[in-house]
Order: C-alpha cells, then structure tokens, then sequence
C-alpha cells in the first residue's frame, strides 16, 4: 500500500541542524522580553501625558474670608463666581471633612480637629480652552473676594520633564532589547549557516545557482524566526490580557495604564524577526559561497 502512496521529498536541509530548536527558543525569549518593552513604553507614554493633563485641567483657589464672613460661605461665594467664568467646567469649593482626609494619611487623627486648614475651591478647567490663572485672579476680583489662584505651573515644568524622561528611559529599554532580539536572530542565522558550511558547498558543487542556495537558506531561517517572533508575541499577548483583567478599567495600575489597543504593537514582531533573518541568511549564505572562490583564485 505504501508503495502506491506519494512519498515526501527529502528535505535539502538536515532537520535541527546547528541547534535551531535551541536557537528558536532563545529568539522567542528575547522577542517576549522586547514585545513587553513595546507595551511598557506605550503605557509609560499614556501615564506621562495623563500626568500632565491633570496638572492642565485643574486649578486650586485658596480663599481669605473678610471680616465678618465664614470660609465656608467664602469658598462657596469663590466657586459659584468661577463656575460662570469661561474656560471652567466645574468649580467645588472643598469641605473641611475633604480636607480632613486629604491629610489624615500624613498627619494621623490626634492633631486634625485642632489644625486650622485653609479655605480651598477645586477648579475644573476645559480641556481645549482652559481658563488662566489671570483670568480666574481677575473675576475673583471683580467679585470682591480676597484669594490666590495655584494653576500648579510652577511645578508643572518639573512633572512633565520627569514624564518626558520615564519615556525616554522605557523607549531607551525597548531599544536595547529590541537590539538583542534583532542581534539573536541574526547570530543564530549564521551560526545555523556555519553548521550546515558543508550542506552549501555540496549544493554548490552539484550545480546550484548561488541564488537558489541563498534563497533556500532565506527561506529555512525566516520562517524559523517569524516562527519563534510569533511565538513571543503571542506569549507577551497573553500576558498583557492577563495583567489587563486583573487591573480592571485603569489597566495594572493608575501608574502604568495598558490598554487593549496595545496589542496591535506586537503584530510586527514575526515579521521584523523574519525580515532581519532573511537579510542575515542571504548575507552569510553569500560569504560562505564566495570564501571557496576566494581560495581558489589565491
């Protein structure tokens, strides 16, 4: 029966030859580790611009009640004037049990119901036309209020260049794994080249073009590395969906915000994988070719 039974080919190319399990296994591992820098610097970006977003879109008033006015009834007078001004979405003055527990975490319960707090109104600014602090000093003037506008920019500056160099740093990381990945497959082409130096000149001597060798090896290694870059991006995937699950609507953590958007990113790494193994197999297929000529001729 098997006789009649279309039988494989032999394939050209020695099954495993130059430990390429081996090499696949490393090459997955380092395409993971690069995926994850991928995502990190996604969400270490997010995180940075959301920090300064909410520095823009708010601004603190704290209020100095006149003689014969409560703070409390200063504060409410304070937020109901900048509720009408343009540019501001929301104006709350804060309670003192607000405050309370804004400062109960560093301060404990002992010293809180003696501690004299300032009279603070919480401005909520729109996000395309924000209001200026000038602006906001001037209707509080106009409306006989006696009070300082914080538009926090004189600690904005330090928090975006701080923002600005977490995603320097994460995009330095993604770099370097990005680089070992790229370093290992290119490494593992040519020594899977190397171990099969036989196989290439035997093809040689029975005729094969130095093409259709270059393209045979082409063809073993990148699929072997978009292979092993699949691999790794599905395993990264993987965990991304699981750290996304377990963090809920703010992603891990508020600090670190991964979105599901995130795994488009890890779509190009088989392809990458494969396309810098290809350019590595044809080079050193080539160089393995040409060094018998090179002998010859001397």
């Amino acid at each position: 029966m098997k006789r009649f039974l279309p039988q494989p080919r032999p394939a050209l190319l020695p099954r495993d030859a130059g430990g390429e399990r081996w090499l696949c296994v490393v090459v997955a591992v380092l395409c993971f580790l690069a995926c994850l820098a991928a995502v990190g610097v996604a969400s270490a970006d997010r995180a940075a611009h959301g920090w300064t977003r909410q520095l823009r879109a708010e601004a603190t008033v704290q209020v100095r009640p006149r003689v014969g006015e409560t703070g409390a009834a200063a504060a409410a007078r304070a937020a109901e004037t900048l509720s009408g001004v343009d540019g501001v979405t929301e104006a709350e003055a804060m309670d003192r049990k607000t405050a309370e527990d804004l400062l109960r975490p560093w301060l404990g319960e002992a010293v809180l119901p003696d501690l004299p707090l300032p009279y603070l109104v919480i401005v909520r600014l729109d996000r395309h036309t924000p209001a200026s602090a000038p602006t906001l000093s001037r209707a509080l003037a106009e409306a006989g209020l006696d009070a300082s506008v914080d538009d926090h920019s004189l600690w904005r500056g330090e928090v975006e260049r701080a923002a600005t160099l977490i995603t320097l740093l994460a995009g330095a990381a993604f770099a370097l794994i990005a680089l070992a990945a790229g370093a290992a497959v290119a490494y593992a082409t040519r020594a899977g080249l190397a171990a099969q130096r036989g196989v290439i000149e035997t093809l040689s001597l029975n005729g094969a073009s130095d093409r259709a060798i270059s393209a045979l090896f082409q063809r073993r290694y990148g699929l072997l590395a978009a292979t092993a870059g699949a691999i790794g991006a599905v395993g990264a995937a993987l965990l991304i969906v699981f750290m996304r699950g377990l963090g809920g609507s703010e992603g891990l953590t508020p600090a670190l915000p991964i979105a599901w958007r995130d795994l488009i990113l890890l779509s190009p790494c088989p392809l990458l994988a494969a396309t810098v193994a290809v350019i590595s197999a044809h080079l050193s297929a080539m160089r393995a070719l040409a060094a018998p000529r090179r002998d010859r001729d001397q």
